[in-house]
């Protein structure tokens, strides 16, 4: 069994410190990378790949959800959130944690979060690529969930994104391109090389007197297809 590489992530050393002792204990580990910041951890998950991710939540400047929001498609399949604060659960798990750390914890509790990881990658090889089925956006102070089903069309703004859901637009810190690999292919496609569209949502195409197309939304919304894009969506309507 290849060795699992692992990211620790908490801006408090002594923390750090105490999942590495712990994970040194097992055969079956081998890398672990610890960072001090969620910016840092940002940057080294796309360097390395790890395969399990222990991740704090309150952190200075990139706390641990924006962490996974920037991670995009690179998130690690086995997330664990590491905290003091038992009020984040549930807003963990809807980010996409396999598991849930409460500070202080004993040997054995961390040791069936560890278990759980693994099992987790063990069954990786067979599912194939992961796809992620709700979007986590921050609006006016609140935290939403969007399921990606509900979304009508993905608009790219320089290194954000913005979500296009009936008459509302959310905005995303993430890019085109990493949406594009995270959502699932057989829903999403691009049309534009700034536009992603669910072909779900898509009523029609229209052929203009210039030879250029549009595609027409259920929403009434038009939005061009570019020639690139052309064959393979129309491939996929």
């Amino acid at each position: 069994m290849t060795p699992l590489r692992v990211l620790v992530v908490d801006d408090e050393a002594i923390a750090r410190r105490n999942l590495v002792v712990l994970l040194r204990r097992a055969s079956d580990i081998g890398a672990i990378v610890e960072c001090e910041s969620g910016q840092a951890a940002i940057d080294e998950m796309r360097r390395t790949k790890a395969d399990i991710l222990f991740l704090d939540v309150q952190m200075p400047e990139c706390d641990g959800f924006d962490v996974l929001e920037l991670m995009g498609p690179d998130m690690p399949a086995a997330v664990i959130f590491v905290t003091a604060y038992d009020e984040y659960a549930l807003r963990a798990f809807d980010a996409g944690a396999l598991d849930y750390l409460l500070k202080p914890f004993d040997n054995a509790r961390f040791e069936r979060a560890l278990q759980r990881a693994k099992a987790r990658l063990a069954l990786e090889p067979t599912q194939g690529r992961r796809r992620i089925d709700r979007l986590v956006v921050k609006s006016r102070g609140q935290t939403l969930f969007v399921n990606a089903s509900d979304v009508d069309w993905i608009e790219a703004a320089n290194y954000y994104a913005c979500l296009h859901v009936g008459g509302a637009t959310h905005i995303l810190r993430r890019s085109l391109q990493a949406l594009e690999k995270a959502l699932d292919e057989r829903t999403f496609v691009r049309i534009h090389r700034s536009i992603i569209v669910n072909v779900d949502k898509v009523r029609g195409l229209e052929l203009h007197g210039s030879g250029e197309y549009e595609v027409v939304l259920h929403s009434r919304v038009r939005l061009p297809l570019s020639r690139r894009f052309r064959r393979q969506f129309q491939d996929r309507m």
